[in-house]
Order: C-alpha cells, then sequence, then structure tokens
C-alpha cells in the first residue's frame, strides 16, 4: 500500500521522523555528559533546544503519519498503527513535560534525566512498531509491477 502522503512515491512521514528520535537522544546524550563528564552548563542549554526541536519536528511528521494511518485498511496493521500513534502521542506529551521542568529552576536535576531515558525507550519502541508497518506489512510501500520485478531479477 503506498503512502498517500508522500513525495516522488516517498513517504513523508519516514523521512520526517529521523529529526525528532535524533535530537531527543542527542539530548538525552547531552544530559549524560553534564551529569557525568562536564560541569559546563551549555550541555543542559544544548539538551534542552534539543527537546524543543524534537517536539516541533515530531508534530510535523505526525500529520503525513496520521494522513497514512487514516489510509491503512488490514485490521492487524491497524492495531499496529493505534498503538505506534498513541506511543508517539504519549512521548511527545513526556518530552514536552520534560521541556517545561527544564525551564524551572532549582529543580531536581536527574528527573528529567530520566524522563528523557523513559520517553526514548519507548519511542524506541514505537519506531520498532512504524518498522512493523513497513518492512511487515508493506504500509507506506510503493509496490512493483510484474514487469519490473522480472527486469530486476535479469538484471
Amino acid at each position: 500500500m503506498s503512502s498517500p502522503a508522500s513525495i516522488a512515491k516517498h513517504p513523508i512521514h519516514s523521512m520526517l521522523v529521523a529529526f525528532p528520535i535524533g535530537l531527543w537522544v542527542f539530548s538525552f546524550v547531552c544530559d549524560l555528559i553534564r551529569l557525568f563528564v562536564s560541569d559546563n552548563p551549555a550541555w543542559s542549554t544544548v539538551a534542552f533546544y534539543c527537546i524543543g526541536g524534537g517536539i516541533i519536528g515530531a508534530l510535523l511528521a505526525a500529520i503525513p503519519g496520521f494522513i497514512d494511518y487514516l489510509s491503512i485498511r488490514d485490521i492487524r496493521a491497524k492495531q499496529i498503527g493505534t498503538f505506534h500513534m498513541i506511543l508517539n502521542l504519549c512521548g511527545v506529551a513526556l518530552f514536552a513535560l520534560n521541556f517545561v521542568l527544564r525551564m524551572s529552576e532549582g529543580g531536581n536535576p536527574y528527573l528529567p534525566v530520566v524522563l528523557s531515558a523513559i520517553t526514548i525507550l519507548a519511542v524506541g519502541v514505537s519506531g520498532w512498531l512504524g518498522g512493523e508497518l513497513v518492512y511487515v506489512h508493506g504500509v507506506g510501500v510503493e509496490r512493483s509491477s510484474p514487469a519490473k520485478e522480472d527486469i530486476r531479477r535479469a538484471g
């Protein structure tokens, strides 16, 4: 089933999700550096902005993802897609809470880091489910015509 939200037959959702995931993972790396390697507060600042950018990126990726979700017809794929979407929305909400916690001075410095770790694990599970949708159920995959398959096998 090809993606209705695509550019030149390439699904937009899968193009965009790399940004929030990368930003959130890097924010966690910055937190770990700040806690265990360097007392330079710049690491916390970078983590803060990475979380904010990740939230924006995730919300942007959610739009074509939801368009793809609405086009799923297979019941099992729809169930996986629903759980994938719920985990992602929970991840965005938890990182939004994390973002707000970091704005307040004098809070527990470990709470946002622990919250990041938990949320990254949830987003990782969600990413695995996204892979399940694509690689097992063919969501967002442009099917080859039989003639193109014959050419690929011959070449």
